[in-house]
Formats: structure tokens, C-alpha cells, sequence
């Protein structure tokens, strides 16, 4: 279903005074963060977090700061795809101590530092700077990367309102040249340049969520039949209903945003089958073949989640924002679905 969705162009409040309700001028989609999350009172419904994910044709990595008011996610992940060998750090951290993710996103530092892992985020125009150190079974692992933002390149960001009470601000950002090395015990990993492609992805989220939610999120990179850079950002479920969507093509980092729902199929008991995702015309078309399925379960009381997020390489045709379409084979890119309660 096609939605009638607006483009903002200035900077705004996502609430109105009070940081209670929703800014009814907040409401709408911009290229880059306008929105100020202003999110006060209404304790135990509101969520803040920055996820930021690194994958190359060998490795993914993942780093997770996450305020839900009554605790605090801080999380590094990583995967070996070839040999499906994975592991990390997380630490819960009650109250969400010592974890300060702004109301301004992507400008500043953010982080959080304990005794078996430390994650340094420090945003700057030109490129943002990720650093991590824990130990793992007692060996150490580390990350040193630098995820650049190219001169005019542009990001997804829209409000979803589900009501007036119930609402969410998220930033996603595809297609990020990355560079750097990750450290998993007596391993090393260069990621980027000589190396091979490698791309960041950003998921910034601020908001109100109801208890239950259900979501897709699907991305990836890579280039177009006509050598164009090509970033996929995909979302579904949680969306559906409010005319508002997170779906766009990123086309050498110009978004060319699709305002409607996308038809996704796939089979949550079977996830390694191929993930297809599509317009209602066709003019988007693609299918992600999965390499590696990342099943987690967390089950912290109050915060209980199930997600299956298949890695692997997207295949089809994307529109160009030019009333034809653009072929891509082999992208590297990602597909979830989660099933949460929190």
C-alpha cells in the first residue's frame, strides 16, 4: 500500500514541551537527522540506542548501546561467516548507569566503559570513529574502525506514530565505506581497503514502543550493472498502519526514498531459504541467499526477544529514482525478522 508520506527540511522537536507527546510537526521523513529527541518523563516506556554493524565478505561485527530506561544493553558481537564461529561480549546494566545516548544523534561521543568491555563512538563529519576492548574466556578481543561518511551522502530518517503516546525516531544509514581490524583472540581481521569491501551500518533509534512489537529490517551494499554504489534499507511489520514507512534505495548516497509497504517472504522456521523483498510495481525485486542465520534468545524478565538475522548476498533489480531500474548482483546485506517484548 502506497503511503503519503512528508519531507522535512528543518530541524525540529520530536516532542511537544514537555517531552511527553508527539510534535505533530515531527511527523515525516528528512535525508539527514533534523529531529531533537526530546523524550522526558514516562518512565519505563522510552528506548534510545545506537547499533552499529560492520560486514565484510569474512566478518561481521555488531556494537550495541542501548538506554530502555530500566536497564542497559552494552553489546559487541561478532561473526565468522565462513566457519560460523561467533561471540562477544554484553553486559546488562541496571538503570541503564553510564550509558547517555543524546537526544542530538550522530554528533559527539557516546559510550560505555566497565571492567571486561569498553566501546568508544566518537561521530565526526567526515567519518565516525568505533573502538572496543573486552575479554572473552578469558582471551582479549578488540575493534579499531573507521566508518566514513562520504561528502554527500544522505540517510533515512522518519518518525513512526503509532499514536500520540506511542512513537519512534529512527536514523538508518547503508553503505558506509569502512576500514580497520578486529582482534578475536590470537586472530586478526583487516577490514576494507586491500582487503576487500566493507560496509557500515547505523540504526539509531529514539522513542515510545508499546510492550509487544514485531519488526523486518533488511539492508546491504554493493554495485549497480552500471558500477553505481547501491545501498538497500528495507523495514516491515512494525511500520504498518501509521503511512509511514523506513524503505529506500541509496544510490551512490542519494536516498531515493519508496513510500510504501514492501512484500517480504521468507520462512521463520526454516531461515537459511532465500529472503525476498518486493514492490507492489516490481520495479524493486530482490532476493538475499543466506550464508549464516544468527538465532539469539534473551530473556531478561521484563525484556524477552527472538530474532533470526540472516547474512549474506542480495541479488535483483532496485528503481534508480529515474522512472527505470538498476540491476545488483551479489550485494553484501543482512535480513531479520525479531519478535520482542520490552
Amino acid at each position: 500500500m502506497a503511503t503519503h508520506e512528508r519531507e522535512l527540511v528543518e530541524p525540529v522537536d520530536l516532542c511537544l514541551a514537555g517531552g511527553r507527546r508527539l510534535n505533530p510537526e515531527a511527523i515525516g521523513w528528512s535525508r539527514r537527522p533534523l529531529h531533537n529527541a526530546n523524550l522526558h518523563g514516562v518512565w519505563g516506556r522510552t528506548k534510545r540506542w545506537d547499533y552499529w554493524a560492520v560486514q565484510s565478505d569474512e566478518l561481521v561485527l555488531s556494537i550495541t548501546l542501548a538506554d530502555l530506561d530500566y536497564i542497559g544493553l552494552a553489546t559487541v558481537e561478532w561473526i565468522v561467516l565462513g566457519s560460523h564461529e561467533s561471540g562477544g561480549r554484553s553486559v546488562t546494566v541496571p538503570l541503564a548507569r553510564g550509558i547517555d545516548l543524546p537526544g542530538t544523534v550522530c554528533d559527539g561521543r557516546v559510550g560505555y566503559h566497565g571492567d571486561d568491555l569498553q566501546i568508544d563512538i566518537a561521530y565526526g563529519s567526515q567519518a565516525t570513529t568505533i573502538r572496543a576492548e573486552w575479554t572473552e574466556s578469558g582471551s582479549p578481543g578488540s575493534i579499531d574502525v573507521s566508518v566514513a561518511n562520504p561528502a554527500g551522502d544522505e540517510s533515512l530518517n522518519v518518525v513512526i506514530p503509532w499514536s500520540d503516546r506511542r512513537f519512534q525516531f529512527t536514523s538508518k544509514h547503508q553503505g558506509r565505506p569502512a576500514t580497520g581490524r578486529a582482534v578475536l583472540g590470537d586472530r586478526s581481521f583487516e577490514l576494507g581497503g586491500e582487503s576487500g569491501d566493507a560496509w557500515g551500518i547505523l540504526d539509531i533509534g529514539r522513542g515510545r514502543w508499546p510492550y509487544r512489537t514485531h519488526w523486518n529490517w533488511g539492508g546491504g551494499t554493493g554495485r549497480g550493472s552500471d558500477g553505481r554504489r547501491v545501498a538497500l534499507q528495507f523495514g516491515g511489520k512494525w511500520t504498518e498502519g501509521t503511512g509511514f514507512t523506513e524503505n529506500g534505495v541509496f544510490i551512490d548516497g542519494r536516498l531515493h526514498k519508496i513510500g510504501e509497504e514492501l512484500d517480504w517472504r521468507y520462512t521463520w522456521d526454516d531461515p537459511m531459504q532465500p529472503w525476498r523483498v518486493r514492490s507492489d510495481d516490481g520495479a524493486l525485486d530482490v532476493t538475499l541467499t543466506p550464508v549464516h542465520d544468527r538465532h539469539a534468545r534473551t530473556n531478561l524478565g521484563v525484556v524477552m526477544n527472538e530474532v533470526h538475522q540472516v547474512f549474506g548476498r542480495w541479488s535483483g533489480t532496485v528503481p534508480d529514482g529515474a522512472g527505470s531500474t538498476l540491476s545488483i548482483e551479489d550485494a553484501l546485506g543482512f535480513a531479520e525478522e525479531s519478535r520482542a517484548r520490552w
